[in-house]
C-alpha cells in the first residue's frame, strides 16, 4: 500500500502537477467569482422578468430619472450612448484588432475579435429567447429596434471597453488604476444613457452588465490561460536544448 501511495506521489509531480497546477494559478479565483455572482444575478433578474415581478420598480425609476431631463443633459447623452452601439463597438474593436496584428499580438487579436463577436451574437439570442418589450412611458427620441432584455448597449459596453481597458491595463501597469475607473464610469454612463431616454427598462441594464460580465471573464481567463501556455512550452524547449549532452568534435 505505501509503494503504491508514493507512486501515485511520483505519477502525479511528474505529469499531472506540472500541467494543473500553472493552470490553477492562471484561472483567478477572484475572475471564477465575479462571473459565478454576475450569472447568478442574471439568473435572478431574468426570473423576475419572466414573472413580471420587476415591472412595478422598474417604472418608478425610470418616472424618476424622467423628472432630470435638461437640453445639455439630451445633447450629452446622445453622444454618450451612441458610444455604446454595437456598430460603433465593432469599429472601434476592428480597429484595435487591426493595431494588435500590426504589432504581432496574435492571441490578443483573437481573443478580442472572439469577445465582441460572441457579446453580439449572445445578446440577440438572449433578447429572442426573453423577448421583452421596450418601455413607452414617453415619447422617444432615439432610435431603438429588437426586443429589451437583456440591454445591448450595456452588455456589449461591458465587453468590448471591459477587454480594451483589460489590454491597456496590462501594457501600461502604472496607469492601471486610472484605466480601470475610466472603464467603469464609462460603461456606467452608457447603462444609465439607455435608462435616460426611457428606451430600457433598468432591469434590462443590469442584466446586461451581469451577462456582459460572465463572457468578459471568460474572455480574459481564456488569454491568460493561452498567453501561460505559450509562455511555457518555449521554456521547456529551452530547457531540453541546454540540457542536451553536448558531442565534441573530433579532428
Amino acid at each position: 500500500m505505501h509503494e503504491l501511495s508514493q507512486r501515485i506521489l511520483r505519477v502525479w509531480r511528474e505529469n499531472v502537477g506540472p500541467r494543473i497546477l500553472p493552470l490553477l494559478t492562471t484561472v483567478r479565483f477572484i475572475g471564477l467569482m465575479i462571473a459565478a455572482f454576475a450569472l447568478w444575478g442574471f439568473y435572478e433578474i431574468a426570473e423576475g422578468v419572466l414573472e413580471q415581478e420587476t415591472q412595478s420598480l422598474d417604472t418608478r425609476i425610470l418616472m424618476a430619472i424622467r423628472q432630470w431631463h435638461t437640453p445639455f443633459l439630451d445633447r450629452l447623452m446622445v453622444v454618450i450612448t451612441n458610444l455604446g452601439n454595437p456598430s460603433v463597438l465593432l469599429v472601434a474593436s476592428l480597429l484595435l484588432a487591426a493595431f494588435l496584428l500590426w504589432r504581432k499580438r496574435r492571441a490578443e487579436t483573437v481573443t478580442l475579435a472572439i469577445a465582441a463577436i460572441g457579446a453580439l451574437g449572445l445578446n440577440v439570442v438572449l433578447k429572442d429567447l426573453f423577448a421583452r418589450s421596450r418601455p413607452e412611458l414617453w415619447q422617444r427620441t432615439v432610435d431603438v429596434n429588437f426586443y429589451s432584455f437583456p440591454s445591448g448597449h450595456a452588455m456589449m459596453s461591458v465587453v468590448v471597453f471591459g477587454i480594451i481597458g483589460y489590454l491597456l491595463a496590462a501594457h501600461l501597469p502604472r496607469w492601471r488604476l486610472v484605466i480601470a475607473t475610466l472603464t467603469v464610469l464609462l460603461v456606467c454612463a452608457i447603462g444609465f444613457s439607455r435608462l435616460y431616454f426611457g428606451v430600457h427598462w433598468p432591469t434590462d441594464i443590469v442584466a446586461g452588465y451581469a451577462a456582459g460580465t460572465v463572457w468578459l471573464v471568460a474572455c480574459i481567463l481564456s488569454l491568460e490561460i493561452w498567453k501561460r501556455r505559450y509562455r511555457r512550452v518555449p521554456s521547456e524547449r529551452q530547457r531540453s536544448l541546454t540540457s542536451a549532452p553536448k558531442v565534441k568534435a573530433k579532428g
